[in-house]
C-alpha cells in the first residue's frame, strides 16, 4: 500500500504574473521605460510637453522589455507635423521578419494648439526639442519632450558646482543635527 502525504502540496512558485494580479512596473507606468538623463546635463529644459508616439506593435514590446535609449534622440517639426529622430528601440527579440528599425523616425502626436506653440518657440535662435523620458500611461506609449537651450561648457561648469555646494550643505546639516542628539 502506498504511503499517503502527511504534509500539504507546496503552491506552485512558478505562478505567471497574470494569475497572480502583478504587472510589470514599467507597463503598469509605475517606472519610466527609458530616461534621457544627458538632456538635464547638456541642455537647460525650459518648457515640457508630453506627446502620443505612432508605433509598431513589436517596438511597443521592446519598450516594456527596456529596450529603448533616448540619448541621441531629438525632435523636429516638418511640414506642420511632430517627428522624433534617433531614438533608439532595439528590436524585438522574439519577433519575425515584421520587426521594426531601430533608429526609424517615429510620429509625435500632439494637439495643434501645442504644436502651434512648439513651432514659434523653435524658430527662435538656439531652442530645440529633446525628449527626456519614455513612459506608459493607461497602457499607451508616451514621450515628455523638453523644449531645451544647449548649455555652454562654463554653463555645465556652474551646474556641478551648484550641485556639489547643495549637496555639501546638505551633509552639514545632517552632521549638525546628528551631533545635537
Amino acid at each position: 500500500m502506498p504511503r499517503q502525504a502527511t504534509h500539504p502540496a507546496r503552491p506552485d512558485k512558478g505562478k505567471d504574473k497574470a494569475k497572480s494580479g502583478r504587472r510589470d512596473p514599467t507597463a503598469a507606468g509605475e517606472r519610466d521605460a527609458a530616461v534621457n538623463r544627458a538632456a538635464s546635463h547638456n541642455y537647460f529644459l525650459l518648457e515640457k510637453f508630453e506627446a502620443g508616439i505612432a508605433l509598431r506593435g513589436t517596438e511597443v514590446k521592446s519598450i516594456r522589455s527596456g529596450r529603448a535609449n533616448l540619448k541621441d534622440a531629438y525632435g523636429i517639426i516638418k511640414d506642420g507635423e511632430l517627428w522624433l529622430l534617433n531614438a533608439h528601440i532595439g528590436p524585438y527579440e522574439y519577433g519575425n521578419i515584421f520587426n521594426h528599425e531601430a533608429l526609424r523616425t517615429r510620429k509625435l502626436l500632439v494637439h495643434k494648439e501645442e504644436l502651434r506653440k512648439l513651432i514659434g518657440k523653435t524658430q527662435q535662435r538656439g531652442l530645440t526639442l529633446i525628449p527626456t523620458r519614455l513612459y506608459f500611461k493607461n497602457g499607451r506609449v508616451k514621450v515628455e519632450i523638453a523644449l531645451a537651450k544647449g548649455k555652454q561648457l562654463w554653463d555645465k561648469r556652474e551646474t556641478e558646482r551648484r550641485r556639489t555646494a547643495d549637496r555639501e550643505a546638505r551633509e552639514a546639516i545632517a552632521r549638525s543635527r546628528r551631533a545635537s542628539t
